[in-house]
């Protein structure tokens, strides 16, 4: 990418910060990153049409949600599983629950920035409300949900002498915000959308506006992008899970581009994410499919039953961790029903139940389980 320039670092009170350069038009001419590009559209495309022709797939969306929260959120530090997460709040254990109610509040945050796409364009704004919704009532609520920090913050070391990184003064926030917020609408610079929003994540976590969250609040970003862009027409596609994976390579990548200036490598970096992931996405509906096909035939050994716990499967598709006590919310039936339904489920090999226990047990959709968390 010839005429990219990433930043400079300003010598602060014993430290030096980084200032992101402002984002002006660069030319990009690497053979590998146009062959990534297309290679990259072309899967998102096929990710996309493929979810148009799932049944009920919004139900299918939530499960890719939780592990994006999950996911997220672990690379963060929080330990979370998603056999947890799915876990209602009177399940959870005292020990569990903190980090249980971090992972819910990224699902919130997610659902309500998707929402407010609809009405309000991306914006500081947008990410500053999702970041208050990320923060509340849980680890990093003292520092300042859905504001702008203004003071200094740091990345790795014991100190900010020690720092790995120290992202801009918070005098110089407002500006890189501003020219960020720009780049994101700037029509009249025909850059493609994957290429857009590769540099906007390493803008965006270069400027680091929040005190804690950013990590978390840049993923999202991601998805949030990729909507407005218009390249998915639903949420399916999320990158915590690669960057995860490739979690050394990921800070590397972001680090080269403020030390030398080489957003190229990284863009590659972005690329080959999308590219995995979309195909991986895919994979996952296919599976789901084939799955759903077992299910609706193990149905049919329940005879008059199959129709109430065909319903009862739906719901599962989004929460595919249930207990007596949530079938009755959810079919409006008695404790005994409940049970039943459950205990016969089990039987036929569609449910599996996880505590052992006479009472108060817990029954899991196992082998669709398995799929999001492979």
């Amino acid at each position: 990418m010839r005429e990219f320039k990433s930043g400079t670092y300003t010598k602060q009170y014993q430290y030096k910060s980084f200032t992101p350069s402002k984002l002006t038009r660069f030319v990009w001419e690497n053979d590998k990153v146009i062959s990534l590009l297309t290679k990259a559209s072309q899967s998102l495309g096929e990710l996309n049409a493929y979810a148009q022709l799932v049944p009920d797939v919004n139900l299918f969306i939530e499960m890719h949600k939780m592990k994006e929260a999950t996911t997220s959120s672990r690379i963060e530090g929080t330990q979370t599983s998603m056999d947890e997460a799915l876990l209602s709040e009177r399940d959870i254990k005292p020990e569990q629950r903190d980090g249980w109610q971090e992972v819910q509040n990224y699902i919130g945050a997610l659902n309500y920035s998707l929402d407010r796409l609809n009405k309000l364009p991306l914006s500081t704004r947008l990410l500053r409300e999702a970041h208050e919704r990320l923060l509340s009532g849980v680890r990093g609520e003292n520092k300042m949900p859905g504001e702008i920090r203004t003071s200094q913050n740091w990345i790795g070391g014991a100190n900010i002498a020690s720092a790995v990184f120290v992202p801009p003064h918070p005098n110089d926030l407002s500006d890189s915000l501003n020219d960020l917020e720009k780049f994101w609408h700037d029509e009249n610079w025909e850059l493609p959308a994957l290429i857009r929003i590769a540099v906007s994540h390493f803008q965006f976590e270069t400027i680091h506006p929040f005190l804690d969250g950013n990590g978390r609040i840049g993923r999202l970003l991601i998805t949030l992008q990729l909507m407005e862009y218009k390249l998915l027409d639903k949420p399916v596609l999320y990158l915590s899970d690669f960057f995860e994976r490739n979690r050394g390579a990921y800070y590397d990548a972001l680090i080269r581009v403020t030390n030398s200036h080489d957003i190229d490598q990284w863009i590659r970096f972005f690329l080959t994410g999308v590219i995995e992931t979309a195909q991986k996405s895919k994979s996952t509906f296919i599976q789901i499919g084939v799955l759903r096909e077992s299910y609706a035939n193990k149905l049919l050994e329940l005879g008059k039953r199959a129709s109430i716990a065909s319903e009862l499967l739906k719901q599962m598709y989004a929460q595919p961790i249930t207990s007596a006590r949530k079938v009755e919310e959810l079919l409006d039936v008695t404790p005994a029903t409940a049970n039943r339904l459950l205990k016969e489920m089990e039987k036929i090999g569609i449910l599996k139940e996880s505590t052992g226990y006479a009472r108060n047990r817990i029954y899991v959709l196992d082998e669709y389980l398995r799929i999001f968390k492979e």
